[in-house]
C-alpha cells in the first residue's frame, strides 16, 4: 500500500515541481509518516441534531408553489414564464460581464502540449493523469489554477510574436523604401548632372553671344561707311536714270521722225534736199544715227518674235486608236508570276520616277540626286544623263514625238529637254514651291504641272508662258495626268480629293470624294474608262470615269502606296508600297499577288509595252527588273 501511495504521489510532486508550486496544507514531511510505519484509528461520526440547526429564511419571489396545487405541467409553465421574464430583464438591463475564469493547471498543460505539437507526451500525460483520477487517490493534493504570471507570459509571447511579424513587415517596407530612395537619389544625381551640363551650355552660349556682340560692334563702323556709300550710289543712280530718260526721249523723237520719213513716199522734196541727203549718206555714221539704226533693228526683231510666239490652240477633235487598246486587252494575257531578274544601281539617292519610251526598249529614271538617265533594255546601259536642276527630281514625261522630255523638280521649275542632244531647251518658272508631277498633252504643245503650292499650271510650249493656273485644291497637288487624246486633266491632292479639269478653260468640272487620307497618285487605264488612285494609308480606289462613281476600294495598308500603274491590257494594277512590296491586283478576279525583292521602300513601278516585264525603283537608288 505504501508503494501505491508513493506511485500516486510521484506524478503530482513532479507536476508541482515543474510548476513551482507547493502543496496546500503545510509541509509534506509533517503529513507523511516515515516509511513502513502506519497508524489505525477508529473514529465515530455523530449525526447532528435537527433541533439545533438554524434554517435561513428564503424570501418569497412569487415562485413558490401553493399547497395542493403541485402539478408538473403548471410547474413547467411557471418556470418558462420565469425564464421569459429573465430574458426580458436581460434585454432591458445591461448585465455585468462575467469574470474571467482562470485556467486550471491540467488544462494549461494539455493546451501547451497541443500547441507545441508534442502528441506523444500529451498521450502519456493524459493516460497517467486519468489513471490517477480513476484510482481515486484520496491524498491527491489540490493543485489549483495557473498563476497569473503564466497567463501574462503567454500574452507577452503572443504580443512578442505579433511584434516580430510587424517588425518583419516594417523591415520589408524599409527595404523597399531604401530601394526607392536609392533610385530617387540616382535620378536626382542624373538630373543634377543634366542641370550642370545645361548651365555650362548656357554659360557657353552667353559667352558666344557676348563675343558675337563684340564682333558685330567691330563691324558697325564698316557698315556705316557702306551705308553712306550706298546712299551716294543711290543718288548717282537717280541722276543716271534722269539722263537715261532724257536720252530715251530723244530717241523716241528720232524714231518718230524716221517713221514719218519711212511712211511718207508721196511727199515731194526739193531736188536740193535730195542732193543734200545723199551727201549725208556718204559721210561717216554718227552716234545718233547708230542709235536710231539699233533701235529700229530691235523693233523689227520684237515684231518678228511676236509673230512667231503666238499662243497654241487646243485641239477640238482628237480621237484615240481604241481598236489598238482593245486588241492589246484581248490578245495579251495577264501575267502575275514575275520574278526578280536584274538589279541596276543607277543613282546614289532614291529613284523617284520611271517611265518607258513610247516605242523603243528604253526607259528614263529620275532620282533625288538631281539627275535623269536614259537606259537601254534589257542590259541596262546608260545612254544619256541629264543634269541641270538644282534640287531633287520628282517626275518626268515623254513628248508624244518621242524626242523631248519634261521633268519636274523640287527647285519649283519644269524643264524641257532635247533627247537628241541631252540639253535643256526651256525652263518653265512660276510655281512658288516644289513641283511634284508633270504631264504632256497628246498634241505636244502643252505641259501641265502639279505643285506643293496647292495649284496646277498649264504651260504653252510655243509661247513659253503659263496659260492657266488651276485653283481649287486646299492642299498640295501630288499628281497630274492628261486623259488620253483629250483636253481633260486629272489631279490628285493631299486634301483627299480627285479633280477633273477642262484644260481649255482652266475650270474644275468635277471633284471625286472618298479617300480618307492624302492621295499620292492617280492614273487612267489604257482605254481611259477607269481611274485608279492611292493614298498614304495603303487604300486603292477604282473609279468609273464615265459615271464618275467609285467602283471598289481595296485596303492593302497600313504602309503608304507611292504609285499605281496599269499594264497594257488594263486588267492588272501594280502598286509600289513603302514596305518594299510590289502588289499586283487582278481586276478580273480580285486576287492580290506580291513581289518581294526590295530591301527598302518601293517608290515607283511601271510595265513594259508587251506586259512581260516589270520595272520598279527603290529608295536605295536601285532599279529592279522583273520578268
Amino acid at each position: 500500500m505504501a508503494d501505491q501511495e508513493r506511485m500516486g504521489s510521484a506524478p503530482v510532486r513532479a507536476m508541482e515541481e515543474a510548476l513551482g508550486l507547493s502543496l496546500a496544507g503545510g509541509d509534506t514531511a509533517d503529513e507523511v509518516a516515515p516509511e513502513g510505519i502506519y497508524y489505525l484509528e477508529q473514529i465515530t461520526i455523530a449525526e447532528p441534531s435537527e433541533d439545533d440547526y438554524e434554517y435561513e429564511e428564503i424570501p418569497d419571489d412569487n415562485f413558490s408553489i401553493p399547497e395542493g396545487e403541485e402539478d408538473l405541467a403548471k410547474t413547467i409553465h411557471l418556470v418558462q414564464e420565469k425564464d421569459t421574464d429573465t430574458q426580458i430583464l436581460e434585454q432591458e438591463t445591461i448585465l455585468p460581464s462575467k469574470p474571467v475564469i482562470p485556467e486550471v493547471i491540467e488544462d494549461f498543460l494539455c493546451n501547451f502540449l497541443i500547441k507545441m505539437g508534442m502528441t506523444r507526451t500529451l498521450d502519456c500525460f493524459q493516460s497517467e493523469w486519468y489513471e490517477l483520477i480513476q484510482k481515486k487517490v484520496t491524498d491527491l493534493p489540490v493543485i489549483g489554477n495557473v498563476p497569473d504570471v503564466y497567463n501574462q507570459i503567454m500574452l507577452l509571447e503572443n504580443e512578442n510574436r505579433n511584434l516580430k511579424k510587424d517588425l518583419k513587415h516594417y523591415k520589408q517596407a524599409t527595404d523597399k523604401a531604401k530601394e526607392n530612395m536609392l533610385k530617387i537619389q540616382k535620378e536626382r544625381d542624373f538630373h543634377r548632372m543634366h542641370y550642370k551640363r545645361i548651365v555650362q551650355e548656357k554659360t557657353k552660349l552667353i559667352n558666344d553671344l557676348k563675343g558675337l556682340k563684340l564682333h558685330y560692334a567691330s563691324y558697325e563702323p564698316t557698315i556705316k561707311v557702306l551705308h553712306e556709300k550706298h546712299q551716294a550710289l543711290l543718288k548717282e543712280k537717280m541722276l543716271i536714270s534722269l539722263e537715261r530718260d532724257r536720252a530715251v526721249g530723244k530717241i523716241t523723237g528720232l524714231q518718230a521722225t524716221l517713221k514719218t520719213l519711212d511712211t511718207g513716199p508721196n511727199v515731194h522734196f526739193p531736188i536740193i534736199r535730195v542732193g543734200h541727203f545723199c551727201e549725208k549718206e556718204n559721210r561717216p555714221e554718227g552716234p545718233t544715227q547708230k542709235c536710231l539704226r539699233e533701235a529700229r533693228g530691235q523693233n523689227k526683231c520684237k515684231m518678228l518674235m511676236k509673230g512667231n510666239t503666238k499662243d497654241s490652240e487646243f485641239p477640238t477633235d482628237m480621237q484615240s486608236n481604241l481598236d489598238m487598246n482593245l486588241f492589246k486587252e484581248n490578245l495579251c494575257p495577264a501575267k502575275f508570276d514575275y520574278k526578280l531578274n536584274n538589279i541596276l544601281r543607277l543613282h546614289e539617292l532614291p529613284v523617284s520616277c520611271i517611265i518607258m519610251h513610247p516605242c523603243k526598249d528604253m526607259l528614263i529614271s529620275c532620282s533625288e540626286d538631281r539627275l535623269w538617265k536614259l537606259v537601254s533594255l534589257p542590259k541596262g546601259n546608260v545612254l544619256l544623263t541629264g543634269s541641270g536642276h538644282t534640287d531633287w527630281l520628282s517626275s518626268c514625261c515623254f513628248h508624244p514625238s518621242e524626242n523631248k522630255l519634261a521633268t519636274s523638280s523640287g527647285d519649283t521649275t519644269v524643264k524641257l529637254w532635247d533627247l537628241s542632244k541631252g540639253d535643256c531647251v526651256l525652263t518653265l518658272e512660276g510655281h512658288s514651291h516644289a513641283v511634284w508631277s508633270c504631264t504632256w498633252h497628246s498634241c505636244g504643245n502643252f505641259v501641265a504641272s502639279a505643285s506643293l503650292d496647292m495649284t496646277s499650271k498649264i504651260w504653252d510650249v510655243n509661247s513659253e508662258r503659263c496659260r492657266y493656273t488651276l485653283y481649287g485644291h486646299t492642299d498640295s497637288v501630288n499628281s497630274i495626268e492628261f486623259f488620253p487624246f483629250s483636253n481633260t486633266l486629272l489631279t490628285g491632292s493631299a486634301d483627299k480629293t480627285l479633280s477633273i479639269w477642262d484644260a481649255r478653260t482652266g475650270k474644275c468640272e468635277q471633284s471625286l470624294y472618298g479617300h480618307m487620307h492624302s492621295i499620292n497618285d492617280a492614273t487612267f487605264t489604257p482605254r481611259g474608262h477607269i481611274i485608279a488612285s492611292c493614298d498614304t494609308c495603303g487604300v486603292i480606289k477604282l473609279w468609273d470615269f464615265r459615271k464618275l462613281l467609285p467602283i471598289v476600294s481595296i485596303d492593302i495598308g497600313p504602309s503608304p502606296v507611292n504609285e499605281v500603274n496599269f499594264d497594257p491590257t488594263g486588267r492588272v494594277l501594280a502598286q509600289a508600297s513603302s514596305n518594299g512590296i510590289i502588289h499586283l491586283l487582278d481586276l478580273t478576279s480580285g486576287h492580290i499577288h506580291k513581289l518581294m525583292g526590295h530591301e527598302s521602300e518601293a517608290q515607283t513601278v511601271v510595265f513594259s509595252h508587251d506586259g512581260k516585264s516589270l520595272y520598279s525603283g527603290g529608295s536605295d537608288g536601285t532599279l529592279r527588273s522583273w520578268c
